[in-house]
This record gives C-alpha cells, structure tokens and sequence, in this order.
C-alpha cells in the first residue's frame, strides 16, 4: 500500500497547538483536511490583538502553514469554510482572504455564528489536494 493511501497527521510549529481532541491537520484519500484555524498567535495560543484584521490574517496563515506542512500549498486549497462572529466583516474578509487565494480561488462558504471558541472573531478550514506524489520511498507514483 502507497503512503498516500494512508491517514496521516500534521502539525506545525508555525500553528497553534490543537484546543481540544482533533487533529490540525489530516491527509488522507487524496485530500489534506485543515481543522478551522482562529487568528491564534502559534508560540502563545492566544488571539492576536488588533480586531477582525488581525485575527483574520493570522488565521489564514495558520492554515497556510498546516498546508503546507503537509506538502502542499494554497493554490492546491478547494474548498474553504469561514465562521464569522459578525457578518458585517464580511466585506474585510473578502479584502484580505483574496491576498491569500490571488489566482483561481477555492469553492467557499461563509457564515455568520453565534459564537466561536476562545471569542474570536472568525475561524476558517479547508481542504486541498495532497500532492501526487509521497516521500516514503516506495514505487506509489509510478
């Protein structure tokens, strides 16, 4: 059986750790699944200050670099769900998530919820393509 075949977990120093029982980030089928990221600074676990802005640009980093982390990139993200707290934000999201996805952008959705943990004001997940190839050193891509 190929690696790519099998469920792996990802992690990064440049994330926050994990607040509860889940995984930041799975590969597996194919697909890299990231867990929703809130604008957590990654070496204290807390939201960054400076509002909506703020968190917003450090939660999209956040999962950048758990896409990363497990070999693939933002151009490779498909679908993106984005939880907000005020849908007012809406317009700001737009401006600075387009920084991000600046070519072909990902499916997406957004909503607006009654609350998120730690307070924050948005969490986004998403999902991308795996990369073709493994690095377990077997014939998987041939």
């Amino acid at each position: 059986m190929c690696c790519s075949d099998e469920k792996r977990i990802y992690t990064s120093e440049k994330a926050p750790k994990a607040l509860a029982p889940y995984s930041p980030a799975v590969k597996g089928g194919g697909l890299i699944f990231i867990s929703g990221q809130l604008g957590l600074d990654p070496a204290t676990n807390q939201l960054v200050e400076g509002g909506f802005e703020a968190e917003c640009r450090q939660a999209l980093n956040n999962l950048k670099n758990l896409v990363e982390a497990a070999g693939s990139t933002l151009d490779q993200v498909v679908k993106v769900t984005v939880f907000l707290r005020d849908i007012n934000d809406f317009v700001c999201l737009n401006s600075i998530y387009a920084e991000y996805f600046t070519v072909n952008p990902p499916a997406r959705s957004a909503f607006q919820v009654a609350a998120l943990p730690k307070n924050a004001a948005i969490e986004i997940e998403a999902i991308a393509l795996a990369p073709e190839c493994c690095c377990c050193h077997q014939d998987c891509c041939d």
